[in-house]
């Protein structure tokens, strides 16, 4: 296997090393878990190659669960994920938003056998991390551990333990319902979740991804046999995966799996399905109004892909050029020439359905209307100009870096090797990843911002104080009003 200095491979890609990096490199060369030496000054060349990363050691227990395993014997300790395909919010019961999380939440707070407070205590005892999660768009739940290499076996048994024999005790629900009851209030102050939330609303509608928060009514009305029902159904090992990270190998980490997760029953549960969203409507304006607010908060957005599309590379590279960070064209046109703001940034989701692309940014009240026409005039720029050479290809060298300095740890090669499982991407996927990134074309980009980024479909999402910025809002269209609540109040502008 080729895993000759991967970093170093990568950074003959690269017209240079940022500066930053370089004067904190010092000139000095580390070792990463690739092998590979990371040098402060990269060669100027345009040579791509293709790269072997390490890849993790895969098995297949009994009861269906997929083990993943990359060794890092750098440091002594070891970490844990257990990702439980369909667990997650994507599969909360309709009139139950929020139970899949309410769940994850609640797993270490009590088992069958073991209180919350003995739980904290073995933990803190061990020296040992332990927590479980969800989002309300994803079809995972996952329980991540991590220890020293000699406290494995304990922090695992104590995993096993929660995942499998959880009691969601009354009192400690009682106690979540407040934590989580104040916390779903305080949300609602903030602008940057309005509109993320109103967004969501536009580009999903009724699908599971539509949903952002638990509603303060299905918190109240979640019982403990809610949960216990939900966690029966939805916590099976049929498709679950394990990885397994750093001082340990394949043999021993397999041996520890199959010791506490092995008489986890198969239940013969079909691959949990999904859906695409239904195509997002006409372009449209939407307010939520907070009085006397300073700033306004901006977000457009629009339906784009799924993660095995083909078009997943040039997205990468028009994101990287349009908001990809600070080199980007929003933030460089909205901060460092307009000084509207403080930073302007893009992003995409792209899972089993289709996802979304959008732009945001937080802006002085009195510039509202026109930081949104910058922005929508870069989108037309991308759209109807190709990119210069010059900026094109440094936008993908950043990609490109960015990826190779992501790869200094197990945890993220793990990872990687997680997302070509769950999405059934090629073996030699992210192996060939720099060198199908630097092979992507301006005009694929063009293309690629004419089919995702039509004006007819973007949505513009404004949170600010209505009576100062609605004029300016209306001359980009109808705007729909709503209170901080998410209940429209009106419609104003022309073709209402």
């Amino acid at each position: 296997m080729r895993v000759r200095s991967f970093v170093a491979v990568i950074a003959s890609v690269l017209v240079a090393a940022p500066a930053s990096l370089s004067a904190q490199a010092g000139g000095q060369q580390t070792q990463s878990i690739t092998g590979a030496e990371v040098k402060g000054l990269a060669p100027v060349s345009d040579e791509i190659l293709q790269v072997e990363l390490p890849k993790a050691e895969e098995a297949v227990l009994e009861n269906g669960l997929h083990l993943m395993v990359l060794e890092d014997h750098r440091v002594p300790t070891v970490s844990f994920q257990l990702i439980l395909i369909g667990a997650g919010g994507y599969y909360d019961p309709p009139d139950h938003a929020g139970l899949a999380g309410f769940s994850a939440s609640l797993l270490r707070e009590g088992t069958t056998t073991r209180s919350s407070v003995e739980i904290a205590e073995a933990l803190e005892t061990l020296a040992s991390r332990l927590n479980a999660s969800t989002d309300m768009s994803l079809q995972a739940a996952s329980l991540n551990g991590s220890s020293l290499t000699e406290h494995l076996d304990e922090t695992m048994a104590l995993a096993a333990d929660v995942l499998l024999h959880p009691s969601f005790p009354e009192e400690e629900l009682a106690l979540f319902k407040d934590r989580e009851r104040a916390g779903l209030m305080q949300e609602r102050t903030r602008p940057g979740f309005l509109a993320v939330e109103r967004l969501a609303k536009v580009i999903y509608g009724d699908h599971p991804a539509g949903r952002v928060s638990p509603t303060p009514e299905s918190l109240e009305r979640t019982t403990r046999e809610d949960l216990l029902a939900f966690h029966q159904v939805h916590y099976v090992p049929d498709h679950a995966v394990v990885t397994v990270a750093g001082d340990i190998s394949m043999a021993d980490a397999r041996a520890a799996v199959e010791r506490h997760f092995g008489a986890w029953a198969n239940t013969g549960t079909p691959q949990p399905t999904v859906e695409d969203p239904q195509p997002i409507g006409p372009a449209r304006v939407y307010l939520i109004n907070r009085d006397a607010s300073v700033q306004t908060n901006l977000v457009v957005g629009t339906q784009a892909i799924n993660r095995t599309s083909s078009d997943y590379d040039v997205l990468t590279v028009m994101n990287q050029v349009i908001g990809g960070g600070a080199t980007g064209r929003l933030f460089m046109n909205l901060r460092e020439d307009k000084g509207y703001t403080y930073g302007a940034y893009s992003s995409f989701t792209a899972l089993r359905y289709r996802g979304d692309w959008d732009a945001s940014t937080e802006v002085r009240t009195e510039v509202t209307g026109a930081a949104l026409a910058e922005l929508l005039r870069e989108l037309e720029r991308i759209r109807d100009e190709p990119v210069p050479d010059h900026e094109f290809q440094d936008a993908k060298r950043n990609i490109v870096a960015g990826f190779a300095l992501s790869l200094e740890s197990p945890g993220t090669l793990l990872g990687n090797s997680v997302v070509r499982h769950l999405y059934d991407l090629p073996d030699d996927h992210w192996d060939r990843y720099p060198e199908r990134v630097m092979a992507v074309t301006r005009e694929q980009v063009q293309a690629v911002a004419e089919r995702y980024l039509d004006a007819e479909r973007l949505h513009i999402v404004a949170v600010g104080d209505g009576a100062q910025i609605t004029d300016a809002l209306t001359s980009f269209g109808a705007v729909d009003v709503y209170d901080d609540q998410g209940v429209l109040i009106e419609t104003l502008g022309s073709g209402q």
